[in-house]
């Protein structure tokens, strides 16, 4: 029975608040067992560094130092088979997963890794070293997008595999299927209130409302956060058009999409988005920019480039709430795109194809 040591320095499946991340982690546990695979989260420590504050890292590292002997004492007469670290990267460094493997011989894959050479200076300096020189340690890199995928072939040691591992929802098949004509004219958008890119959307999704004129519409808001004030005060102008629901668990989530005639969200310096994904899968079109990370995962079609403005969105959401058959067929490409592409099976398959090859090395 192949054992494997699963572990996210940025944050663990386990924690409190939900997130992309915490949700993509889960799923690739999920991904990750089989009948025969006993699947360990092997560590919570987490190594984020959101601000570039040289003290707090310093702190976050003797943390993963002291947790990586901790692991190196507890595998030392009986080490996992193979060792998964999911999202390695210039804030959130793997100091665990890269000690361990090296010490103990484990073979080390890594998935949603990203290389950013140009931090190698400034603020976050040693953690972005310590993020290559664990992604240069790797035997394997599971990329999840196209732009990701730029500076790991670049940088890629002549020993290590990049493969492809499409964003992908921990089901096996799809949800029933929602009806999204007859729910105009309402909208979602969905996303955690944070400072930074998500406020930055949620700026450009007020600008949008602006420009809808001559249409009915009403916009549903699925999230919360430390800057839940802001959101409100870009959507004050709009009244009772913009209602909040806060934070919803996965079957609220459901029901929202069910009720949506669209689903919208611009994706500033998304990874991919699991809303995407969830929002498809329910045959909800999505109204997005296209965006690095955001196209990998959206169904094909026509998606607005971001310096096209907000006013290319609100043409596009027009054309949606208008037309009822664009709507349904603009839904049921999305939910056959999903389907095909990102559901968890394939996600097994591609994943057990690739690293079985280093399990028989080791063994």
């Amino acid at each position: 029975m192949p054992r494997v040591a699963f572990y996210a320095p940025m944050k663990p499946p386990t924690h409190p608040v939900p997130s992309g991340d915490r949700a993509f982690a889960r799923a690739l546990m999920a991904a990750i067992t089989t009948g025969d695979t006993e699947i360990n989260l092997v560590s919570t420590v987490q190594t984020h560094d959101s601000k570039g504050d040289p003290a707090r890292q310093d702190i976050l590292r003797a943390a993963a130092d002291a947790e990586a002997t901790r692991l190196i004492n507890q595998f030392a007469t009986e080490p996992p088979d193979l060792w998964v670290t999911y999202h390695n990267y210039y804030k959130a460094p793997d100091f665990i997963g890269h000690a361990v493997t090296s010490a103990l011989g484990i073979p080390y894959v890594q998935i949603e890794a990203s290389r950013a050479k140009k931090r190698l200076t400034g603020p976050w300096g040693a953690f972005a070293t310590a993020a290559e020189a664990a992604i240069d340690a790797a035997d394997m890199v599971f990329y999840l997008t196209a732009n990701d995928l730029i500076t790991l072939e670049r940088h890629c040691p002549p020993r290590q595999r990049l493969i492809n591992l499409k964003p992908f929802l921990p089901h096996d098949e799809l949800p029933d299927a929602a009806d999204p004509a007859r729910n105009r004219p309402r909208m979602l958008t969905a996303g955690m209130m944070r400072h930074g890119d998500k406020l930055g959307s949620y700026q450009i999704i007020a600008e949008t409302l602006a420009c809808l004129n001559g249409i009915d519409w009403q916009l549903d808001i699925a999230g919360d956060g430390p800057a839940r004030p802001e959101v409100e005060r870009l959507m004050a102008p709009y009244g009772d058009q913009v209602q909040f629901l806060g934070q919803l668990d996965a079957e609220q989530m459901a029901d929202a999409y069910n009720h949506a005639a669209l689903f919208f969200w611009p994706g500033i310096n998304e990874g991919f988005g699991m809303v995407y994904l969830e929002a498809q899968a329910a045959g909800v079109p999505v109204v997005a920019q296209d965006r690095p990370g955001v196209r990998d995962v959206l169904a094909p079609g026509t998606y607005p480039a971001p310096e096209d403005g907000p006013a290319a969105l609100a043409s596009q959401i027009t054309r949606i709430l208008k037309d009822a058959e664009l709507c349904r067929t603009l839904g049921a490409t999305a939910r056959k795109s999903i389907a095909r592409n990102h559901l968890i099976g394939s996600a097994h398959a591609t994943f057990w194809s690739s690293v079985t090859p280093l399990l028989d090395r080791k063994l």
